[in-house]
């Protein structure tokens, strides 16, 4: 794929590219070596960029409730790694993206939410146009999961929603500081109340008319 392709030529989306076209011809110039501390492999930016991006910004709009503060966020994420080097590359975005996005909410009071994760994951699946019957069925359905979430402790909801973006359990660990071994328990415990909340909700809607 050719670079061009990972991102759009704007904002910090050209940071992104001009970063990784300068890791590629920077090699070793007037007698210096890269820096590459504690001899770890040289990490391929664009691969990380291609294989973790979605997942990324789908995390980002699950916390701030905002597509495209969602793909900002990420984007700068990546732009703040890009001269570094990491044993799990992966974990270290994600560790710079949950940073920006708990700077996101001290700085804004409250965002117009707007849930984009169906939107999201739309692209990938390539699926047709709904119908407006399916479209407004589709609104429910999200907004109503937004409020189980949100009915979440803000643990349960973090954990949640790092596991929905693909991160390992120590991974998760890593991130939130809690011990490896019971992220497993927080896990089913989160998505057990999730499902458990959006039950009751559907029901009450469904009596309330």
């Amino acid at each position: 794929m050719p670079l061009r392709d990972l991102c759009t030529f704007s904002g910090v989306a050209r940071r992104i590219v001009e970063g990784l076209q300068r890791r590629r011809g920077s090699s070793v110039t007037e007698g210096r070596q890269p820096n590459n501390p504690a001899g770890l492999v040289k990490t391929d930016w664009a691969e990380i960029y291609r294989g973790t991006y979605g997942d990324l910004v789908r995390y980002l709009c699950w916390r701030v409730m905002d597509e495209d503060r969602a793909h900002d966020l990420a984007q700068e994420a990546f732009a703040r790694v890009l001269d570094r080097e990491a044993a799990n590359p992966r974990a270290l975005v994600f560790k710079v993206a949950v940073n920006l996005a708990r700077d996101e909410a001290r700085t804004v009071v409250r965002r117009k939410r707007h849930l984009a994760l169906l939107r999201v994951e739309a692209d990938v699946r390539a699926e047709a146009s709904p119908s407006p019957v399916d479209q407004a069925q589709r609104s429910e359905d999200i907004e109503r999961l937004r409020r189980a979430l949100d009915m979440l402790a803000e643990r349960d909801r973090e954990v949640l929603l790092l596991w929905d973006a693909g991160l390992s359990y120590a991974e998760i660990a890593e991130q939130t500081g809690l011990a490896q071994g019971g992220i497993a328990t927080t896990v089913v415990r989160a998505k057990k109340k999730l499902v458990d909340a959006y039950d009751a909700m559907e029901r009450n809607d469904a009596a309330l008319g």
